[in-house]
């Protein structure tokens, strides 16, 4: 029994490292033993010191790492400019643009150097780079507390910029994106500020590559307001893609040349290690 329980605590700290997935209710589930088994679980691997106790369940102590922008530039960096070519199709002249932080965004900044009368707002010092010699375009700094990790400004001067402001589309990036909860992200401050920014936009757009649906790396989450789409790439398979169409979210697929495309059929995708 003593083995049991040792390989039950040691699978919790595992799944909360990994996926956050921490909960009494869903580790009782999973584990098929009662609630109360799951809390004398939680309460000896918070005492030593492997989870930290939260509202209903516990988190791992050491979060799952979050790369730097400058680290996430030249991932899958084929299915990232087909998802923003894409992206910029869908923008019209004379519209005003919000656009977030990331890799994926600043490569739709990067195929908007082209346009003219737009007026593109942003939280995100590298789409500030990207666009600072195009003369076409009226671009605007939400400004506030630089985050160095993500190349982004948050905090309430970023807030109170977006008081003042309305968007016709907005382009959101992604650390993780599941069906049932949104947009996940490292920091809480982040969360607030994309939710936000989603409701002071008409459209609402996550480019987010195959590799980060289902996703669920931290513990903070954006709940978006309905409808939004989600763009991602011809490697998504199409049971990552069933739970976003179950629940309602436009799903667009693009090939590396940002047309429209159709997801791998599970049994086409190489099984991981």
């Amino acid at each position: 029994m003593s083995r049991n329980s040792d390989r039950r605590r040691a699978e919790i700290v595992r799944l909360a490292t990994t996926s956050g997935l921490a909960s009494v209710e869903e580790l009782s589930s999973t584990f098929d033993v009662t609630s109360s088994t799951i809390r004398r679980d939680l309460a000896r691997l918070t005492a030593q010191g492997l989870l930290a106790r939260t509202y209903g369940g516990a988190m791992a102590v050491v979060a799952h790492p979050e790369d730097s922008l400058r680290q996430r530039v030249g991932d899958a960096f084929e299915a990232k400019r087909g998802i923003a070519r894409w992206a910029a199709q869908q923008i019209g002249a004379g519209e005003s643009v919000l656009l977030d932080a990331g890799s994926t965004v600043a490569a739709l900044a990067h195929e908007l150097r082209s346009s003219t009368q737009l007026l593109i707002a942003t939280t995100s010092l590298t789409v500030l780079k990207e666009l600072d010699d195009v003369e076409g375009l009226h671009v605007e700094c939400l400004g506030g507390r630089l985050r160095h990790l993500s190349q982004g400004f948050v905090g309430p001067v970023t807030e109170t910029s977006l008081e003042r402001m309305s968007f016709d589309r907005v382009f959101l990036g992604a650390d993780g994106v599941t069906a049932d909860r949104g947009i996940c992200e490292a920091d809480l401050q982040q969360t607030r500020l994309k939710e936000l920014m989603a409701r002071s936009s008409h459209r609402t757009y996550v480019l987010a590559h195959a590799a980060k649906l289902g996703r669920r790396p931290f513990h903070a989450w954006v709940r978006l307001p309905r409808p939004w789409t989600l763009v991602t790439d011809a490697g998504a398979s199409e049971d990552a893609l069933a739970p976003f169409a179950a629940e309602g979210v436009e799903v667009v697929v693009v090939d590396a040349e940002g047309q429209i495309s159709k997801p791998k059929p599970a049994a086409d995708l190489p099984i991981a290690p």
